[in-house]
């Protein structure tokens, strides 16, 4: 029987715990946290992202700061304004929203934020320091999987991960934090060979793809947990992951519903990575 494991539950009881050293923090430091979000462009699916990390800013106490730039925005005008909060000490996290327009160097961009200001994890320091296995700030999505399999008491030592999906945002940082779980990883794409097989093999199956419906029943182990990332729409429009959960879910130990998984659990770690950030700059 299979045991479904609950984003928007867990995402509730972590907020909790936030919150308090949120409000720690504001006790000892005389400030709130702060948070500088920046939006470029009217993107839709952009807008409501950033709405949602603001109202979850309000939530849990800290402090935000949201910036909404029009898509026709200079390359130096974005430059000055991450430089800007780069040296304002009331903030101690900065996210720029993604995708930025075609005429802006994201990579310029993101490489302006400071590192210990990086709560996205995005930066080649803070990726090369989770490569390295050191302490750093850790993509969301991925450290919210990971808070979720915890949560469970899920085994990860010594256990066959399979990663489906090489992207810098989940599939990439998702498979360096379960190898330095020790856990024993590979990662998966569109040029893998045989993706049946090597699903097949997974103790933990992580479906981070885009595809809907992508992850069938017989590309799972019986009593494997099944980590969906995945946000799409099937056929008739309704909201699904990059796994078959009807289909799939009877073969499983856990699983994670879309919607309700690790959606939830994203910006939830986003709040998590500000709140280290701040203690870690403050020297708490």
């Amino acid at each position: 029987m299979y045991e479904i494991i609950d984003g928007k539950q867990l995402s509730a009881s972590v907020r909790g715990e936030i919150a308090a050293e949120a409000n720690r923090f504001k006790q000892k430091c005389g400030r709130q946290i702060g948070l500088a979000v920046i939006l470029v462009g009217e993107d839709n699916a952009s807008q409501i992202y950033v709405r949602n990390k603001i109202k979850a800013c309000e939530e849990v106490g800290i402090k935000s700061f949201a910036y909404y730039l029009p898509q026709s925005v200079a390359q130096n005008e974005l430059e000055d304004l991450v430089k800007e909060l780069a040296d304002n000490g009331e903030v101690d996290g900065i996210l720029v929203q993604l995708p930025l327009p075609a005429h802006i160097d994201a990579g310029k961009i993101l490489g302006l934020i400071p590192v210990e200001k990086d709560v996205d994890g995005f930066s080649e320091q803070n990726m090369g320091k989770l490569a390295m296995g050191e302490e750093c700030l850790a993509a969301c999505t991925p450290n919210g999987v990971m808070t979720m399999l915890k949560s469970k008491n899920i085994p990860i030592k010594g256990k066959k991960a399979v990663v489906v999906g090489r992207s810098n945002i989940v599939g990439r940082p998702m498979a360096l934090l379960l190898l330095n779980a020790d856990a024993t990883v590979t990662v998966c794409h569109s040029k893998t060979a045989d993706l049946k097989k090597e699903c097949l093999s997974a103790d933990i199956l992580v479906a981070a793809v885009g595809k809907a419906k992508f992850i069938t029943a017989d590309m799972v182990k019986v009593d494997a947990t099944v980590i969906d990332v995945g946000m799409n729409r099937d056929e008739n429009g309704k909201l699904c992951g990059d796994v078959d959960f009807e289909n799939v879910k009877d073969k499983c130990s856990y699983i994670t519903p879309v919607p309700g998984g690790v959606g939830p659990m994203t910006i939830t770690m986003l709040m998590y990575n500000t709140c280290i950030a701040a203690f870690r700059r403050e020297k708490i």
